[in-house]
């Protein structure tokens, strides 16, 4: 059966399909069991460089734990500060104001434009040289700072976006019932682009999290990635089973971060085509617009 994006396959299609996914299926066959071979030869498969992992808690105590919790606590501060300071710059990129809306759009391409890892060792030799920072949290204080400087800039290109995506009937509606600029961002504008921000927002909270793995390496930030060398080092030469427990707890902490997400945008949009208060439609909806408007 045909569709309107594409023709139905005939039967050389579909053999052809078929033979390609044989094809990849044995490749990548291949490839598993050349990785398995190459690390069973080197005997990084054998149980005592996994063992400690599974019978003892010294390394989750000692390592791991407060290894994520140094990266939990980066990431969440930095994406507590710079998720507002990102919307504030964002929104001033839409300002009418040139004296608002040049300085925003200058700050947001200049650290947009820095690696992170610069901003970091910037912000520590700041710290350092004019702060009495302790030289045990000053790795801390410039992990977040990089963090936040490069991350912000981000956001406040996603949310100047996800504003300007909105259907204009949306603001001129807004203005028809005498709502002033300010009013239409935060109760008309803001509400509604959140719900396709979302997705971005949780992407960029996933580099966040990775991204402390940077303060690691190169300012003895005690985050996850960090302590494979440690732990290493006290249990032989397992360095590769230390780096795919750590690689596993990054996946699942992502995945989490991004299936809650899932489900909240999820959630937001099934409770705005329920009709109820507190968000305006996705759809350049005016009338509805002007209910809820003259409601409140």
């Amino acid at each position: 059966m045909s569709s309107v994006l594409y023709d139905a396959q005939g039967p050389r299609a579909k053999r052809r399909n078929i033979l390609y996914t044989v094809l990849f299926l044995v490749a990548a066959a291949a490839v598993v069991w050349w990785v398995y071979d190459g690390l069973n030869s080197k005997h990084q498969l054998d149980w005592v460089k996994w063992k400690p992992f599974f019978t003892s808690p010294q390394p989750w105590e000692t390592y791991i734990w407060p290894g994520l919790e140094n990266t939990l606590k980066a990431a969440f501060y930095a994406l507590l500060i710079a998720l507002p300071l990102g919307a504030l710059f964002g929104i001033g990129r839409l300002s009418d104001h040139r004296w608002v809306r040049i300085p925003a759009g200058v700050v947001v391409e200049f650290f947009r434009a820095i690696p992170v890892l610069i901003l970091m060792i910037i912000a520590n030799a700041v710290y350092s040289e004019y702060t009495d920072i302790s030289t045990d949290t000053r790795p801390l204080y410039a992990v977040i700072t990089g963090l936040v400087l490069y991350n912000a800039s981000v956001l406040a290109e996603i949310v100047r976006t996800g504003i300007e995506t909105l259907p204009r009937g949306q603001t001129d509606a807004a203005k028809a019932i005498g709502m002033r600029k300010g009013q239409i961002m935060v109760f008309v504008l803001l509400p509604q682009a959140v719900t396709a921000m979302l997705p971005a927002i949780v992407s960029q909270l996933v580099v966040i999290v990775k991204d402390t793995a940077l303060g690691g390496a190169m300012m003895t930030f005690p985050e996850l990635l960090a302590s494979v060398r440690p732990m290493s080092a006290n249990y032989g030469a397992n360095t590769i089973a230390c780096f795919t427990v750590i690689a596993l707890i990054y996946i699942a902490l992502n995945f989490s971060l991004t299936s809650f997400a899932s489900w909240l945008e999820r959630w937001l949009r099934q409770r705005k085509k329920s009709g109820g208060k507190g968000g305006a439609p996705t759809t350049a909806g005016e009338p509805v617009l002007l209910m809820d408007s003259n409601e409140n």
